[in-house]
């Protein structure tokens, strides 16, 4: 069974990673390293706890956003996705000149009655 990590070890971990994220890799050792260099960590079995959590949390960073750190590249990237607007609108009458649908569909587009002003194609 695995340890439970204390709140300083997590809280430690989150603040060094917001501060010096382009630093750290997904190796511990190098972890270890850069930790003994930016932090005054008082015994080595904490700053090895911190390196090993730092460690875990780059790799759950690299798959996707992490509750409880804020780094700049993951806000722009969030953003950026809110932000994205596709060149051509798939749902945009105008954009749409024939519409190719299946004999079901022609049937079901036809039962209601919708008004589409655009030529509608079965396959």
């Amino acid at each position: 069974m695995g340890r439970v990590r204390t709140k300083t070890v997590k809280k430690a971990s989150r603040v060094i990673i917001e501060k010096y994220y382009t630093k750290l890799t997904h190796d511990f050792d190098t972890n270890k390293r850069i930790v003994d260099e930016i932090a005054l960590i008082p015994t080595k079995r904490l700053r090895n706890q911190i390196a090993g959590f730092i460690t875990h949390l780059m790799k759950r960073i690299e798959k996707g956003p992490v509750r409880g750190i804020s780094i700049k590249l993951q806000e722009e990237e969030r953003e950026r996705r809110d932000n994205y607007m596709p060149e051509i609108s798939e749902v945009d009458p105008s954009q749409i000149g024939t519409l190719d649908v299946d004999p079901t569909t022609a049937k079901l587009i036809e039962q209601l009655g919708l008004n589409i002003p655009h030529e509608v194609k079965k396959r």
